[in-house]
């Protein structure tokens, strides 16, 4: 998902570490939907009570794989998915048709500005992986509007990610070079830009805005050599690495040589035979209080 954004030069530029509205893109989210998906064991791996929630709210939903995946799984559930990318959202809408889901609609919405719905619409309000167009500053503003348009006692729902590391010295330092490109933008918790700090502020996020009931469930994916995720990780990782040159030479993290070279020999590494790494993610819910 991408925002416009006022530069200080006064330009309009992308919040949005990787352009939405490509075909390259939805492919990379779709595929990367289905690793967290399928990594986390299911849409609502934490089995939740859902016997009350009648309207659910997906922000930032791309080309719609968790929204869909939902719709399905709830029939009886009104699922809306909204996200800032035109492209994105008549993909969504083209799957919702061809897969006769009649509970589900997507639209395009900006989520860093006021959402268009009334107050208390929804039973549940999901977001994951939004940390790309998020600042630090914005997430408690993201939150306040998100409870603004939950019921009371309906639930916020967040899963972010960090890098969980590798044995292999040039993905480490590609993923170093990743965090510390975002921390100079924006976009992390961590001072000194080691790593993106989402995780660990999460929970504190939802606390300052008074939700209530607040759990935690964390998921470790492995894509090391052996396992069955490697490939799907290897082309998204292909994908991500290369379309993020301009924002990594933009920061002044590497010139584009540097970073082209750094990354080809990461992707490299991932085909070795004693190759380990794992992704780590968190999930973190609440409830609006009644």
């Amino acid at each position: 998902m991408s925002t416009a954004q006022q530069h200080p030069n006064g330009e309009n530029k992308s919040a949005y570490v990787l352009e939405p509205g490509g075909t390259a893109e939805m492919a990379r989210l779709l595929r990367q939907d289905q690793l967290l998906t399928q990594g986390m064991g299911g849409i609502f791996p934490e089995k939740p009570d859902l016997s009350n929630v009648e309207a659910m709210l997906d922000l930032a939903c791309g080309p719609g794989g968790w929204a869909l995946e939902t719709a399905f799984a709830y029939s009886d559930v009104d699922v809306v998915g909204v996200d800032i990318s035109a492209s994105m959202i008549a993909y969504a809408n083209a799957q919702a048709t061809a897969q006769h889901r009649s509970n589900i609609r997507f639209q395009v919405m900006d989520i860093l500005k006021p959402l268009a719905f009334p107050d208390a619409s929804f039973d549940l309000v999901n977001a994951r992986y939004i940390i790309g167009f998020m600042r630090t500053e914005q997430w408690p503003v993201l939150i306040k509007e998100c409870l603004r348009v939950l019921r009371p006692g309906g639930t916020l729902r967040f899963t972010e990610f960090e890098w969980g590391g590798a044995n292999k010295p040039a993905l480490e330092k590609a993923c170093a070079l990743l965090s510390l490109t975002m921390c100079r933008a924006g976009y992390t918790f961590s001072s000194g830009g080691y790593y993106l700090g989402l995780l660990a502020v999460l929970p504190h996020l939802f606390r300052d805005a008074h939700l209530q009931n607040i759990h935690k469930m964390a998921h470790a994916i492995e894509y090391s050599a052996d396992t069955e995720v490697r490939e799907s990780f290897y082309h998204n990782l292909a994908s991500a690495f290369q379309t993020l040159t301009p924002f990594v030479v933009k920061y002044a993290v590497a010139t584009e040589v540097e970073w082209q070279d750094l990354y080809q020999k990461g992707l490299h590494e991932m085909y070795q035979e004693d190759f380990c790494a794992m992704w780590m993610l968190l999930t973190v819910w609440g409830q609006k209080p009644l």
